[in-house]
């Protein structure tokens, strides 16, 4: 009898250890995904502080493109305000196409592209975007473990047991996953025109 009191007892306490092993993980890749998705918001926060300055730099030289800095501002603002990854997603989406607005306008303006300025803002833009793109496939990545995690068999039975909800991915569109660069080109000089055919001679009589 104190054998089966001892087996019963060791498999108790090996089924606890179990499920305390399977909780502890599930904890473990939920705060990955929370700390991965901070890493993102810090990314994407150096892109929000980077935009007035740019804003103003533009202006300076094309003061009465009004709507197109409002936009700007507007999108900045949405997407400092966002509230949940898919949200978030969609206000990076509009900010991106408004900086690229901005971008556009700036084109017209060598002056302003050849100024230094400019050019590190743009430098600064550039490598924040590449810093949001690593930060959001880690997150991404950590998310599919997480998500994996809650769906697979047996850790899905205490996730359902302690409430633990699947995170989002955070995607942008395929178009707004670089920064938007000016084009310091030079227009390509015309070719010269071939000469004109000349008309046979007529035969001398």
């Amino acid at each position: 009898m104190i054998w089966v009191v001892v087996i019963v007892a060791a498999v108790v306490v090996l089924l606890a250890l179990i499920l305390v092993a399977m909780f502890n993980r599930l904890v473990r890749l939920r705060n990955r995904a929370e700390n991965a998705w901070a890493q993102v918001d810090v990314q994407l926060r150096k892109r929000y502080d980077l935009i007035p300055n740019l804003v103003e730099t533009v202006k300076g030289y094309a003061a009465h493109e009004r709507e197109t800095f409002e936009a700007v501002t507007a999108a900045r603002t949405a997407a400092q305000q966002a509230q949940g990854v898919a949200q978030q997603a969609s206000a990076e989406n509009a900010l991106t196409a408004a900086i690229g607005r901005l971008f556009a306008v700036a084109e017209a303006y060598p002056q302003l592209r050849a100024t230094e300025n400019f050019q590190q803002l743009q430098a600064q833009l550039s490598d924040v975007e590449q810093s949001i793109a690593v930060a959001r496939q880690v997150y991404n990545d950590t998310v599919l473990s997480y998500d994996n995690a809650l769906e697979t068999v047996p850790t899905n039975i205490m996730a359902a047991m302690f409430h633990f909800r699947p995170r989002e991915y955070f995607e942008t569109e395929d178009a707004t996953r670089e920064a938007p660069r000016v084009q310091f080109t030079e227009p390509a000089a015309a070719e010269p025109a071939l000469p004109a055919s000349q008309p046979p001679a007529p035969p001398s009589s």
